[in-house]
């Protein structure tokens, strides 16, 4: 299990976030809420890739769902220790004793302390949006019935097809798979895949996938906006996940 030198590169983005650090659950987490009225029972919870929640292009991407009238919740699934911030863009990062000390047994009880503790708070509804890392607690929470759509864009570590299968066989949650050209964790072998489990309306919940030529690994959450491809892509995939 790793990752790629496109899941720690890119381009950082300006801008100051406008949400809170709060702790759910006995979690910290990153809580971004609209500025208007909003349904109170529903919460997207958004996954994040190996920076975690310190990074300041995930804290602007979950403002920008508030902004559209989603409050969310992007907890600390790394226990406050994602890969650092001045790991970006050197490419050398060394992942697999990181990955030992961030497997399932450790990500998962975060993610379940947070929806115990929004349950707790009235909510009912949750959306998952995950990038890269993101994916598997977005699966994750799928496949136990506790989220009721789930996007995936992106995605890192995907069995293929073992975790499609499952999702298939478990899940009642719609999903959505932002994808794009040069993938080396979701390629378009895993693509083709993806459509062959789930296309033709073959899962009854519902799938879509989009598909963002000229786009790498990673567009969505630190593509090159003065790219046209990667801002179409980047642009497409979240107005895609709104939707």
């Amino acid at each position: 299990m790793s990752l790629c030198k496109d899941c720690i590169s890119g381009v950082r983005y300006e801008g100051t976030p406008e949400g809170t650090i709060e702790a759910i659950g006995g979690i910290q987490c990153y809580v971004a809420t609209p500025k208007i009225d909003y349904t109170k029972d529903k919460v997207v919870l958004f996954f994040t890739d190996a920076f975690g929640i310190p990074w300041n292009n995930n804290r602007l991407l979950a403002d920008d769902f508030a902004s559209n009238g989603f409050k969310v919740v992007m907890p600390d699934i790394f226990n406050g220790e994602p890969v650092p911030d001045e790991e970006f863009n050197k490419g050398t990062f060394d992942f697999p004793p990181w990955f030992k000390r961030h497997s399932d047994e450790s990500w998962q009880p975060v993610v379940d302390s947070v929806v115990a503790a929004l349950k707790t708070q009235g909510v009912t509804r949750f959306g998952t949006t995950g990038y890269c890392f993101g994916a598997l607690p977005g699966f994750y929470l799928a496949r136990k019935n506790e989220s009721q759509v789930t996007v995936v864009t992106h995605p890192s570590l995907l069995k293929i097809p073992e975790d499609l299968e499952n999702y298939k066989k478990e899940a009642k949650a719609p999903l959505l798979v932002n994808s794009c050209e040069v993938d080396e964790q979701f390629p378009r072998e895993s693509q083709a895949i993806a459509d062959e489990v789930f296309g033709n309306d073959k899962f009854a919940p519902g799938y879509v996938r989009t598909y963002w030529d000229g786009c790498t690994h990673g567009f969505a959450v630190r593509g090159d906006t003065n790219n046209p491809k990667t801002r179409a892509g980047k642009e497409g995939s979240f107005k895609a996940t709104v939707e």
